[in-house]
């Protein structure tokens, strides 16, 4: 079988790990690590795994339910993206590898990003699907978390009762002839996985941590010229309600030699909207581009020599140039 299971023990706590292994002996390039959207799981990525297994596709790709999400351990624990980057690190080096393609949807493009960031020397490219973490803009319904009280209102929301209650409601619908988008049955999937307390604490945890009332604090915008060479895919739905396509574009802007996809009939789901698509594109990017090969020097260098134009002394303002309002120490 090209599509496998199993769990992998990680610190003491499993973590569930899809695996799609080429059929023929030698795969081609760096595996592709899929990384799922918060209160998500690698469930998303199955329609694309069932195009790669129909098509033949050539690499290996891990896809990993993130700690606090899908059938992976929910433990009391640090949900930061540094932990969660952490963690693809650790799931690379147990299943042998040292060199990864990271693709990231939604939360997922975050800790994408934040991998890149903290281990340079590992990452091949980026791939970004509707990614948090670009711009403070987000659904309302995000922002709300940040308010007191978010926890008991999600917990009567979203519960082992109101999760029958809609699935009797669907299952009630389709008997009558209508039929849930790809997307909204994806959408429903992720707010369901709620009504595990488990889950549920490690959403609220990851969302206040990078959202509060005003929108998303946390912003790579300002980092993303540490990734000037690799390779960056950015794919976004025209119509995503959750984070705007304009962070995408704005993404492109900053890393002029990235490629923009943009998904017309889709919404904040590209890859469920349309696999193949998505697939053919993905596909596309990875043979039109070469892998990075960064080592943390490199990156070293590049930060030095950013602090250095920074602090040159055209970029500073005259009255601290000249020193004449500067007092002795």
């Amino acid at each position: 079988m090209a599509l496998q299971a199993r769990t992998l023990t990680l610190h003491g706590r499993e973590i569930r790990l899809r695996e799609y292994v080429p059929s023929t002996k030698d795969a081609a390039g760096e595996p592709l690590v899929l990384l799922h959207g918060i209160s998500g799981s690698g469930e998303t990525w199955v329609p694309l795994l069932d195009h790669f297994e129909r098509s033949g596709f050539g690499r290996r790709v891990l896809v990993p339910d993130l700690p606090g999400h899908g059938d992976s351990a929910a433990p009391r624990a640090d949900y930061g993206l540094g932990a969660m980057a952490s963690v693809v690190r650790d799931v690379l080096a147990l299943t042998g590898n040292r060199h990864a393609t990271i693709v990231g949807h939604s939360l997922g493009g975050g800790i994408a990003m934040q991998f890149a960031y903290q281990f340079p020397e590992m990452c091949a490219r980026l791939v970004l699907v509707g990614s948090a973490g670009l711009g403070p803009q987000v659904t309302p319904v995000l922002r709300a978390t940040a308010l007191p009280g978010a926890n008991v209102t999600l917990s009567l929301a979203v519960n082992p009762a109101t999760v029958a209650i809609a699935r009797g409601l669907a299952a009630a619908c389709r008997s009558l002839g209508g039929k849930l988008s790809p997307e909204t049955r994806e959408l429903t999937r992720h707010l369901a996985s709620l009504a595990d307390p488990g889950r549920r604490r490690a959403f609220l945890f990851i969302a206040r941590s990078l959202i509060d009332l005003r929108g998303q604090r946390a912003s790579a915008i300002d980092k993303l010229y540490l990734a000037k060479e690799v390779p960056t895919l950015v794919v976004w739905g025209a119509h995503d309600p959750l984070i705007p396509v304009a962070h995408g574009r704005k993404t492109a802007e900053v890393l002029p030699d990235s490629r923009l996809t943009v998904f017309e009939n889709a919404k904040h789901f590209p890859h469920v909207a349309d696999p193949a698509r998505f697939a053919g594109e993905l596909e596309r990017f990875l043979a039109a581009t070469a892998p990075a090969r960064l080592s943390l020097d490199e990156v070293v260098e590049v930060l030095i020599r950013a602090s250095e134009a920074a602090e040159a002394p055209e970029n500073v303002p005259e009255k601290l140039s000249s020193g004449r309002h500067l007092r002795p120490a």
